[in-house]
């Protein structure tokens, strides 16, 4: 069985809608220049769509990777303002996100949605990071589990060779650009309950990461959880020294 210190972890920043040519200049050359542990964390950056060129550009050849916010589950076709998965291949993405919580909740994105895109993600090669997570009424209603494993199940189903490729993200959305973070032991009870679905499919080595308002200042206590495996990072990722100092965590 794989264990945890087998499992490297994985810091991404999702920028969001944020960024221009002139801010992403230097804050990739700071992180290019400032990412000295390679070996022990995984680190990459999920931007807007405009800015993968400038993204790929500028890391290549450099320890960091990169991804997409979302892509489409269709391969091509009459689907205007899409991108599809081998549309990001041409920048050399790795990662992309599907299911974000913004996208569910802004666009209406189901469970099935987020299932087909992330096998569409994986049919091109690229790793999907499927995030999950309850609001504030969910949670304070004690769905949070009832939840997490709806979520979960349409990504499940599709088998543990294709989940095996994955990353999952737990981000609880009352959490999110809030400045409220779960407490590590209430991040740690939900990633136990991914680990074990997980386990339960045969595929216990793929990396839960937690994201909600993660700060340098809190992230070792979250990183020393037993089922954390690193960070989904939103503001915190437009600011260089923050972002690195989070993977130095």
């Amino acid at each position: 069985m794989t264990t945890e210190q087998s499992r490297k972890r994985l810091v991404i920043g999702n920028w969001k809608m944020h960024g221009s040519l002139a801010a992403n200049e230097s804050l990739l050359a700071a992180l290019r220049q400032g990412h000295v542990h390679p070996d022990s964390c995984d680190l990459a950056v999920c931007v807007p769509f405009p800015y993968l060129a400038q993204v790929h550009r500028m890391l290549s050849g450099s320890a960091l990777s990169w991804g997409a916010q979302d892509l489409s589950a269709q391969a091509q076709g009459a689907f205007t303002g899409e991108v599809s998965a081998s549309m990001l291949n041409d920048f050399s993405c790795r990662f992309v996100l599907v299911g974000h919580s913004e996208r569910r909740s802004f666009h209406g994105e189901t469970d099935s949605v987020v299932a087909a895109k992330a096998q569409a993600a994986l049919a091109a090669g690229l790793v999907p990071v499927v995030c999950v997570g309850e609001t504030l009424q969910q949670q304070e209603a004690g769905e949070t589990s009832a939840v997490i494993e709806r979520q979960l199940a349409p990504v499940l189903a599709l088998g543990p060779q294709a989940v095996a490729g994955m990353v999952i993200a737990y981000e609880p959305v009352w959490a999110i650009g809030t400045g409220k973070s779960a407490t590590p032991e209430q991040a740690q009870h939900v990633h136990a309950l991914i680990r074990a679905k997980l386990q339960q499919a045969g595929v216990p080595q793929v990396r839960v990461l937690y994201g909600g308002s993660v700060k340098a200042a809190n992230a070792a206590s979250l990183f020393a959880m037993p089922d954390i495996d690193g960070a989904l990072v939103g503001g915190a990722a437009l600011v260089a020294e923050e972002f690195l100092n989070i993977a130095a965590a």
